[in-house]
């Protein structure tokens, strides 16, 4: 007689919880009336964003919102992923050959700016909810964690050296050029240093 095994045990589904609790309080923030009613609901869905951070999972959470400490991830994800960038030569080259090709410095970007929307909201790292857009379209996150790496990309290429913004428009317009070069990894790195912890 053969002995049929007891199927394993469920894993706990407590982020397919935190996943449906979110659901169900972003459609009753669709639902209330007041301003002040939308509040509470913010301040809910914070406070149950806040109550996994006692959980040791670093994937798999629920994350919402865009404040300061994801503002100082994005930084230092951005950082690390852009100081090999100021380092190298290979990004003065690169920057100055997308500058004799306009196609490519915008496809450069847009890739930049598509790999950021994958990383945060295709991938599925964390369950990323949007919070509070911007003109009620553009997501907060996406414009602080790429802003965050534009600016970091612009200030230690600039720091270094490497660029310069004089008076003469092609030397600015291959300055840019150089800082959309490193703006792609650190844009990377700014993303993913916000979502990984999963704050």
């Amino acid at each position: 007689m053969s002995t049929q095994e007891d199927p394993p045990a469920e894993p706990d589904r407590e982020d397919d919880e935190f996943a449906t609790l979110f659901d169900e309080l972003q459609e009753l923030e669709q639902l209330v009336d007041s301003e002040d009613e939308r509040r509470q609901v913010r301040d809910a869905m914070r406070a149950a964003a806040d109550s996994q951070d006692h959980e040791p999972a670093t994937f798999g959470r629920v994350v919402w919102g865009f404040g300061r400490s994801d503002l100082a991830e994005a930084l230092l994800g951005s950082l690390l992923f852009g100081i090999p960038m100021a380092v190298e030569g290979g990004t003065v080259d690169a920057g100055l050959h997308i500058a004799q090709h306009p196609l490519y410095l915008a496809a450069t970007v847009i890739i930049a700016i598509g790999l950021v929307i994958s990383i945060l909201y295709v991938a599925d790292f964390q369950d990323v909810r949007v919070a509070n857009r911007i003109l009620g379209v553009v997501p907060r996150r996406l414009v602080g964690v790429t802003g965050t790496a534009l600016v970091v990309s612009v200030a230690l290429l600039t720091g270094w050296g490497l660029v310069e913004w004089s008076t003469d428009p092609a030397v600015v317009y291959e300055s840019a050029c150089i800082c959309a070069v490193a703006f792609v990894p650190m844009a990377i790195g700014a993303a993913l240093g916000d979502i990984l912890p999963g704050n």
